[in-house]
């Protein structure tokens, strides 16, 4: 490219510089109450959730942005973690996105339980990952209490130092959250230690919806 070319562009490049409307600086997310209200319609029946914006405001904005936008509808809860120690049921469901890239948004940053003081009691949600800070768009509802997904932040293992993020509870629907828990399994699906925790029929999510209260 010669240096007549170069110097004849300029002009062409600042006029179409200056005839480009300014960009308007994105508007920030509208506030979240404290308290979030949201009904997952599944095939079952539907599940009622609170969603605590106040004490865990990253993991309830990041499920709400699936909600609002729809990415949440058709996935399915796929795998029944159950537990055959302590007081049945013992375990939990699981549903979300499953690294699908046209439903999933960038992880989010990791809430600790002893930052927020929500623990991982019968009929919570909690955000599935894999290392901390990977939490995209799947999540679990907890059919009873398990303390050992609490941060531990006296351990010397970073998983457990780190724990999972529970941020609200299942206020209603808890009977269609032990049926999906109740769905026959597969014997042969799932890796590693998923394996035999997959449900054979997945239960799906029609819709996923904010419940707006005056």
């Amino acid at each position: 490219m010669n240096r007549r070319f170069v110097l004849a562009a300029l002009p062409l490049i600042f006029l179409l510089t200056a005839a480009a409307p300014p960009k308007k600086p994105a508007a920030p997310p509208a506030p979240l109450p404290d308290l979030v209200k949201v009904v997952l319609a599944t095939e079952l029946g539907a599940i009622e959730l609170e969603l605590d914006a106040k004490r865990a405001p990253i993991a309830t904005r990041n499920f709400v942005r699936y909600v609002d936008q729809r990415r949440f509808d058709g996935v399915t809860f796929y795998r029944a973690m159950k537990l055959a120690w302590g007081e049945q049921p013992n375990g939990l469901i699981q549903a979300g996105t499953r690294g699908d890239p046209k439903r999933d948004l960038p992880p989010i940053a990791h809430e600790t339980t002893d930052q927020t003081g929500i623990l991982h009691k019968a009929g919570s949600i909690s955000m599935a990952r894999w290392a901390p800070g990977t939490a995209r768009g799947d999540f679990s509802l907890l059919l009873s209490d398990m303390p050992s997904l609490d941060a531990d932040p006296k351990s010397t293992d970073p998983e457990a130092r780190a724990g999972y993020t529970a941020f609200g509870r299942v206020t209603g629907g808890m009977d269609i959250v032990r049926q999906i828990f109740d769905s026959p399994i597969s014997p042969t699906l799932g890796q590693g230690a998923m394996r035999g925790q997959m449900i054979a029929k997945p239960v799906k999510v029609l819709t996923a919806r904010r419940v707006v209260t005056p």
